[in-house]
């Protein structure tokens, strides 16, 4: 399975975005502003990185499911993001609710999506079912 996500809206503190799975639209995406530029080396990113406050960068990385420690529930997890640790996709509706992860759900206005929790109910088994069949990856560009 492939998911998208294509970063569409660049706010003061938030990007905003839409994901898409093998190929048809799924939802809107927020994420914590974007800091990096395309082909920054690791310590690039280390040194524009604030912690907590940061998009991940640009690139294609591996997707799995498996149990957040911080939220006690079977979460996606982003596999092998440069200078991030613990990327997961999760519900959520501000730039606040992010620490560097991916929210889903529908934009209502800049920087807040709604019915995050009922977005990740309908994203979780399309997620596992890509995962039984094979790889999941995610594209952000």
């Amino acid at each position: 399975m492939k998911l998208k996500l294509e970063r569409t809206e660049f706010g003061t503190d938030f990007t905003g975005g839409k994901l898409f799975v093998d190929g048809k639209p799924f939802c809107d995406t927020l994420e914590d502003v974007t800091r990096f530029a395309k082909g920054d080396t690791l310590e690039q990113i280390k040194a524009k990185k604030v912690a907590g406050r940061t998009a991940i960068p640009v690139g294609k990385y591996g997707v799995i499911v498996n149990m957040s420690p911080r939220f006690k529930i079977e979460l996606p997890r982003l596999q092998n993001v440069p200078g991030f640790e613990g990327i997961l996709i999760h519900s959520g509706n501000t730039h606040a609710d992010t620490d560097g992860c991916i929210l889903l759900g529908v934009r209502t206005k800049a920087g807040f999506i709604g019915t995050s929790r009922a977005t990740m109910d309908k994203f979780m088994p399309i997620i596992r079912d890509g995962l039984k069949k094979g790889k999941v990856t995610i594209e952000i560009v």
